[in-house]
């Protein structure tokens, strides 16, 4: 497996691995699929030298992903600090991709200058809380029993590490 910078191209097979999460449930706070167009506005606003984009390829194909967010976009103080997302193909959970694409975020927030990396998550996905378990990410915030999926109310927590 390789790892490198998304590309527009990729965007497609981005966006279907994120909808596979969104269908799964308890993998993301979205209830409804992301269009397309709605995935370039994003990937739009994902500068690769500030925030980027990293895909792993498997055989030529996107297999998963992670990226960097702006946590609170704009606030100065706040900019060392970015959130991190994953997804990985529902055909290659359990492989230890998700394992390689945290660390590989882990390695490279430096050269972003982030001093701390987060994750925001619902309580119940419990692979991400054992992943970034492994990786030394802690429980920094959780707001009780705020997100419903379709009808279930949950917990959202923040999770993070100093980097």
């Amino acid at each position: 497996m390789k790892i490198r910078l998304a590309a527009s191209s990729d965007l497609p097979i981005i966006n279907d691995i994120y909808n596979q999460a969104v269908r799964k449930r308890y993998c993301t706070a979205d209830l409804d699929e992301i269009t397309l167009e709605q995935r370039i506005k994003w990937f739009e606003g994902h500068h690769p030298d500030q925030y980027p984009i990293f895909v792993a390829i498997e055989n030529e194909k996107v297999i998963g992903w992670i990226c960097f967010s702006a946590y609170r976009a704009g606030r100065r103080a706040l900019q060392s600090a970015a959130e991190v997302s994953y997804y990985i193909d529902e055909e290659h959970l359990q492989k230890g991709i998700g394992s390689q694409l945290m660390q590989f975020a882990i390695n490279e927030a430096p050269k972003y200058q982030f001093k701390s990396l987060f994750a925001i998550l619902l309580a119940a996905n419990l692979a991400s809380l054992k992943l970034l378990a492994k990786f030394g990410f802690e429980r920094w915030g959780l707001m009780p029993h705020v997100a419903d999926i379709d009808g279930e109310i949950c917990d959202h927590l923040y999770y993070g590490r100093k980097i």
